[in-house]
């Protein structure tokens, strides 16, 4: 990609302007990833208070019955980190998830028969965190409202395709994963 800039820039005539433009994009990408980075350690840090403070147990008996009726067989603490990497992402806290997502990946593996291949649960997983319907899209709101745009007026069309998307998923999954995978 850099190679082709240089090209691009030098094709049209403004090989001079580069560097700045260089400079400006890591700039731009350097507070990108900074404010990214901050908002993570945030989340990250309440899911943590989350988990010692008891309220995963909380969570855990709120999301139970939709867990047992999504997955096969999860192990307890499976069950634990699904419910908090599914709290996650319906809260919108993003990449917050992920820590959980890959501690219930790695617990449905312990149990998976054939670790060569990912079992239908861990498919399924991957599958919700895909979709991973968020009940107040903040990042794309903010996104919004830093454009001019109005924040509020995404909210519907983001429920209707996310939990559209996470129905055909589960679905789909459920008809053509086997169950012995």
């Amino acid at each position: 990609m850099i190679l082709i800039s240089v090209l691009c820039s030098a094709y049209t005539g403004t090989l001079d302007k580069l560097p700045a433009a260089i400079a400006s994009g890591a700039a731009n990408a350097m507070t990108c990833v900074l404010s990214f980075a901050g908002i993570m350690c945030f989340w990250c840090g309440i899911m943590r208070i989350m988990e010692k403070g008891g309220a995963i147990n909380i969570i855990k008996k709120i999301t139970s019955p939709v867990i047992s009726l999504i997955f096969d067989a999860p192990t307890d603490s499976a069950r634990e980190q699904i419910a908090l990497n599914m709290s996650a992402n319906l809260l919108g806290m993003g990449n917050a998830a992920t820590p959980a997502g890959i501690r219930a990946m790695s617990e449905l593996d312990k149990v998976n028969p054939h670790p060569d291949t990912p079992s239908r649960d861990m498919c399924m997983l991957t599958v919700i965190n895909t979709t991973a319907p968020t009940l107040i899209p903040v990042s794309l709101m903010a996104y919004r409202a830093a454009a001019g745009g109005d924040p509020t007026s995404v909210i519907l069309p983001v429920w209707v395709s996310a939990f559209t998307a996470l129905i055909v998923a589960i679905i789909s999954v459920k008809l053509f994963i086997r169950r012995d995978m």
